[in-house]
Order: structure tokens, then sequence, then C-alpha cells
């Protein structure tokens, strides 16, 4: 598997594109699709080059790159070095990574985000946005630390990062201060977590200084929001009313939203409707958050997800993300969004052929909507696809199957390639 650009010149044969019924030629020029031609066009074939890299998709799907709308690089793979998490719980998962935050060091940020990078580029995942903790335990060296691995990944991954107050706001003092020195030094997002604050006014103040941070440096808001059982919870609630009643005009998303599950389903729906009139978007994270929620419940248990179905049934938009990988929330993770996506079409029963197409929207053009990037197999937009393996067809037998893309296109070119699987049992 290699993890380089190659040439800015490419065409693919042979694609099968979810939109066409016949064997399909892509072609890219300078990181940009240029055309797209079957055998029964009248369309001229692109002129190749001795510079031009062919991929024969032999018959293979050929769909728009993976997106992560929400995972922690500072955090990826420290697990083997924490306390084990006896209870499971979220509150220990925040506990017992604090010495190993207090400790990190530039280097070993930056080693760790570049793996996970790397990761998710092997998967077909060239678009990520990560939270980073801005806190007074690891100051600003978990943001450096990321910000060094996005540049070292410039050229095969888009990464954007959000200043993240995982400790809190009020609840840790210096840590406002903090957020506005990340939005100067290279975070693009304001995040937030208010049910890490003592109280519920408390909570509230912690929603209102992060849109306030937000207004200041003109950037968006995608903040952790109510990850918990507790249907008495109301940060998403307050959240949306509050982007309303200012008129805020930047993206905001809401992250876990989990306690929505635990609402009565009368009270679900109203907040759904704020969430919609806000014009919020939310993300699932089904990897941790199934493992995380519902500990406590007796059977039967909460899945830990929010309300995915009646979402977007309410026209809101809904991604779902990896969120950890071998940390102290998670002791799994590949970041593989196919895993991510069946996940939640288990966690969330996406079944039927329309809920399938939803899952893998999840994953592909709902995340891109949340991270604001083009997104489509169309002349013109950016080449940035995957290229299955030929007994691959269809985006069901991709989820189904949950195997890497064979080939994977940043931008018009090749920055990863996975053997198949014939060539490793050889």
């Amino acid at each position: 598997m290699t993890l380089e650009r190659k040439t800015p010149d490419l065409h693919v044969r042979n694609a099968a594109l979810p939109c066409r019924q016949e064997p399909t030629t892509i072609s890219v020029s300078n990181g940009r699709i240029a055309g797209i031609y079957g055998d029964t066009d009248e369309t001229e074939p692109f002129t190749e080059t001795d510079d031009t890299t062919v991929l024969d998709a032999n018959g293979a799907l050929v769909a728009s790159g993976f997106v992560d709308p929400h995972v922690h690089l500072d955090k990826a793979y420290i697990e083997p070095d924490l306390p084990p998490n006896e209870s499971g719980t979220l509150a220990e998962a925040i506990e017992s990574i604090h010495d190993r935050k207090a400790n990190y060091a530039l280097k070993d940020v930056r080693d760790r985000a570049v793996r996970a990078i790397e990761a998710h580029v092997r998967r077909g995942c060239t678009r990520i946005r990560t939270h980073v903790d801005v806190d007074t335990i690891g100051g600003l060296t978990p943001l450096e630390g990321v910000v060094a691995a996005r540049e070292a990944c410039a050229e095969i991954a888009d990464v954007e990062i959000v200043a993240f107050p995982q400790e809190g706001i009020l609840k840790d003092d210096g840590t406002a201060t903090l957020l506005e020195r990340a939005l100067e030094s290279g975070a693009d997002l304001i995040g937030g977590m208010p049910d890490t604050e003592r109280t519920a006014a408390d909570r509230r103040e912690h929603v209102d200084s992060c849109l306030d941070l937000a207004e200041r440096y003109e950037v968006g808001v995608d903040m952790h929001v109510d990850e918990s059982d507790d249907p008495s919870a109301r940060s998403l609630e307050y959240l949306a009313a509050e982007v309303i009643d200012r008129g805020f005009d930047r993206p905001v998303t809401a992250g876990h939203t989990c306690a929505l599950a635990a609402y009565d389903d009368p009270h679900a729906a109203r907040v759904i409707e704020l969430v919609d009139e806000a014009g919020l978007s939310v993300i699932t994270n089904p990897p941790t958050n199934l493992l995380l929620q519902g500990r406590h419940d007796t059977h039967p248990k909460r899945r830990g997800i929010t309300r995915v179905d009646e979402l977007v049934d309410a026209g809101v938009t809904v991604a779902a993300g990896q969120d950890c990988l071998l940390d102290g929330f998670y002791p799994y993770g590949r970041a593989s969004m196919l895993e991510t996506a069946l996940l939640t079409a288990h966690a969330a029963q996406l079944t039927t052929p329309n809920e399938r197409r939803v899952a893998w929207e999840l994953v592909t053009r709902e995340a891109a909507s949340i991270l604001e990037c083009e997104h489509g197999i169309e002349p013109g937009e950016p080449a940035t696809f995957n290229v299955f393996s030929s007994d691959i067809g269809s985006r069901h037998e991709a989820l189904r199957l949950g195997r890497p893309p064979r080939w994977v296109v940043h931008d018009g070119t090749v920055v990863a390639e996975n053997r198949l699987e014939s060539e490793v049992r050889r």
C-alpha cells in the first residue's frame, strides 16, 4: 500500500458508476474530473499520453470518497498507555486520559495523528474533521501536534481542526483563553462540551461562550452535545434556540446527541423541530456510543445513538463519524467509514433499499455537506473518489463486504493502493 501522490492526469476505465448502466471512463486533469463517457456516448475518447496514469476498474464500483466528520486524532492509539476503563463509561474515559494528556509531546501527538490520517486514507477517506482537546491539562500541545500532522499529510488528505474544550470552559479555568489562542494557531472551528459543566446554568453559559467565540472569529461551531443517557439533558434544545435567537449565520453541528433517544416521543419531536428550524446538522457516532451509553441500563438497553431516522425524516443533515481510534473511550476502530456506516445501519435499523442509501450517504454526501466540501462524480467536481475491487459493483456490496478500495484518488491523484485479497492470499 502506497501513500503518495503520483500524477495529475488520470483515466479510470471500465468503471461502474451508480448512476450509469454501462461501463464508463472517467478522465481527470488538474485535480478535477474532466469528463465521463461510456461506449454509447458520442463524446470523443480523451487522449492518453505517456504521462497519463490509467486504472482499469474491471467493472468495479467507483464512488465518491468517504468523509469522516468527527474523529479525535490527538487521542488516537493511546489506549495501551492508559489505565483500563473498568466502568466502560464516558466519565471514566475522560478521567483516564488526564495523566497521558499532561505528558503529551508534540512529536508523539503528530506521529499518532499521521498514523490515524494514513489509516483513513488507506480505507478511502481523505477528508477529515478532527476535534482536538484544548484545556489546561494538555495546553496547546494536542493542537500543535495535529496541525503538524495535517501539514505532513497535506498531499493525501484535507483535515479540519475543531478546538475542543473537553474539560469544560467554566469548570476548567483558563480554557477560554486557550480556545482563543487555538483559533489563532490553526484551529478552523470552535467546539464545545457543555455537559462537562457542573450546573444547568453553566452548561448554558458554555454554549453561549462557544457561540460568542465563533461570532468573534467568524468560524463555524461543532459541539459535543448531550452525550448522555439522561432524559433531562437539554443542551441540544438550548443550542438550537440560541442559534435561532441570535440569528447566528455560521454553520453549527451537534455531535452525538445521545440523550435525544432517551426523551419521550413528544419532547423529542419538539426538539427535532427546533433543530431543523435552527439549521443544525447532527453527527452520530455509533462505534463509540454503542459501547459507552446504556452501560447501566437493565434490559432492554438503550442503543446509545441519536434518533437517526426521525432526524433524517425531518430533513436535518445527519452524518456518522468514527469518533475514536484505540483510545480510552473506544478500544477498537480501524478508521473505516464503511465500518462506521455499517454499524450505524445496524444500530439505526437501516435495511430497506432507501435506508441503505441513507447509511451510505451518512459517510459521503451528508458528511461532505457538513464539511462544506464538494462531493460527487461529475465533470468539474474534484477528483476525489474510490475505485473498488472488481467483485464490488455496487454501494450495497461495498457496505456489506467492508473491504478497502483498490485505489484511493484524492484531488486527481492516486494516494493509496491496496492489494487485492487474492494477492494477499498468495
